[in-house]
C-alpha cells in the first residue's frame, strides 16, 4: 500500500508549502497535527525526535520511511509523483525555482520561527511588541527580496503561467501578511501571484485557516 503520513503545525509556513505540493498532486495523507506550542511543544517529545532529529515540522512519511525540511519534501514528491511537476527539467529554469524556494527557506522565514524568537526573550528580554517589529522587518525584506526577483519571470504564477515549486513557498510566506494585517499593495507582482493561487483549490485547502487543528477551521 502506498501511504503518506504528515507531521505538521497548521500555521507552519514550512507545512504549509508540503501541503500546497500534496494537493496539487493530488495525494491523499493522513494529517497528524504537531502542536509546536501545548505541552510544551509537542516536538520536543522523544517519540516525534525518534521521526525527525532536528525537532521541527514538517516530516513526512512515505510507507514508513520519514523524511524532514520542505524543499527534500516536496523535490522526492516530485520524483515519485510525476503528476503536476513542480520543478521543470530545464537546468536553468530548475535553478531559478531553487532560488525563490531559498530565498524563502533559508533567507527569511527561520528568522521568525519560535526557537530564534524565543531566544530574543531569552537572552536580550525582548518583549512581545520587539519581537513582533523583528518578525515584520524580516518579513518586509522577504517580500522587497521575491518581488525585484520575481517581476522578471513571473506570469500569473511565480514563473510564468504554470505553477511551480516556487508558489507553493512564495504562498506560504505571503501568509505572514494576512498574520501581521501588511498590505501586498507595495509588491504588485507578488499580490498577483496571491490573487492567482488563492483562486486555486489545492492553495485554499492548504491554507492554516481550514486545518484540523486550527482554531479557526471551519
Amino acid at each position: 500500500m502506498n501511504t503518506f503520513v504528515l507531521y505538521n503545525y497548521f500555521r507552519s509556513s514550512a507545512s504549509y508549502r508540503v501541503r500546497i505540493a500534496l494537493n496539487l498532486k493530488q495525494i491523499r495523507y493522513d494529517y497528524k497535527a504537531i502542536h509546536l506550542i501545548n505541552n510544551g511543544g509537542e516536538q520536543h517529545s522523544a517519540e516525534y525526535g525518534r521521526l525527525n532529529p532536528s525537532h521541527d515540522v514538517p516530516t513526512l512519511v512515505h510507507n514508513g520511511k520519514p523524511i524532514g525540511q520542505s524543499v527534500a519534501i516536496i523535490e522526492y514528491l516530485d520524483e515519485v509523483e510525476t503528476y503536476q511537476p513542480l520543478f521543470p527539467k530545464d537546468p536553468y529554469k530548475r535553478a531559478l525555482i531553487r532560488q525563490a524556494c531559498e530565498i524563502v527557506n533559508s533567507g527569511v522565514q527561520p528568522l521568525g520561527n519560535l526557537r530564534p524568537l524565543a531566544e530574543l526573550s531569552k537572552r536580550f528580554g525582548a518583549t512581545d511588541e520587539q519581537k513582533r517589529d523583528w518578525s515584520i522587518h524580516w518579513i518586509d525584506y522577504g517580500f522587497r527580496t521575491l518581488e525585484n526577483f520575481l517581476v522578471n519571470h513571473a506570469g500569473k504564477f511565480s514563473f510564468g503561467d504554470e505553477v511551480t515549486a516556487a508558489d507553493c513557498f512564495v504562498m506560504a510566506q505571503l501568509y505572514a501578511a494576512e498574520r501581521f494585517n501588511l498590505s501586498l499593495e507595495p509588491y504588485p507582482t507578488l499580490k498577483r501571484i496571491h490573487e492567482t493561487c488563492s483562486k486555486i483549490e489545492a492553495f485554499r485547502n492548504a491554507h492554516p485557516d481550514y486545518q484540523p487543528d486550527s482554531p479557526k477551521k471551519t
